[in-house]
Parts: structure tokens; C-alpha cells; sequence
């Protein structure tokens, strides 16, 4: 399920960002100037991703997860949109590792 929306986000996100290039726009004048509207959706993106990566992190060092950092760069390079779900799809893959691991570890069975 994450693993899709990580999809959906990289395509959806990157359709506009080749349009921003192509008219030659000013990405992060756009962004800032824009509207209030627009300059709301920012902030509520921008404190979402500083959420999104500090739980990024706390994760996947709990889980053993290598490279968080590639995630967050991600982020700024691709789109939230994409890194976030592609994490949590990463990170459920792990959990569930270590819950395959845990019963194959239980007393009693083979």
C-alpha cells in the first residue's frame, strides 16, 4: 500500500514539476508568493516534512533501518510525497522481518 502512494507521489509530484520548468517559473517564488493559500499549504508541507524526517529517523534507528538519510534527502530532491510512503513501505517490510524472525524464534516450533 505505501509502496503505491510512494508511486503516486513521485508521479503526481514530478508532473508538475516538469510543467514549473517548462514554463519557466520560479519554483520557490511560487511557493512564497503566490497567495495565502498557497504560502498555508507551504508551511503545513514544510513542518510535515521536519515531522516526517525526525520520525524518519527515531525509526529507523529503533528498526536498524540503514541509510535514513537517503530519505530525507529524497525530500528535497523528489518529493515528500514520495520519500515518506517509500519509507513507511521500507519500514513495515522490516517489522515485518522481525516478526517472521520472532516466531521462527518461539519455543515449540520448527
Amino acid at each position: 500500500m505505501f509502496l503505491g502512494i510512494s508511486i503516486l507521489g513521485l508521479i503526481t509530484t514530478w508532473a508538475f514539476n516538469i510543467a514549473s520548468m517548462q514554463q519557466g517559473r520560479n519554483y520557490l517564488g511560487d511557493w512564497l508568493n503566490s497567495g495565502p493559500s498557497v504560502s498555508s499549504l507551504t508551511a503545513d508541507l514544510l513542518i510535515a516534512v521536519v515531522a516526517g524526517s525526525i520520525l524518519i529517523v527515531v525509526e529507523a534507528r529503533r528498526l536498524g533501518i540503514r541509510h535514513s538519510w537517503l530519505y530525507i534527502v529524497l525530500t528535497f530532491f523528489v518529493a515528500f510525497a514520495f520519500a515518506f510512503p517509500l519509507f513507511l513501505a521500507v519500514r513495515e517490510r522490516k517489522l515485518e522481518q522481525r516478526r517472521r524472525e520472532g516466531a521462527a524464534a518461539l519455543p515449540g516450533k520448527p
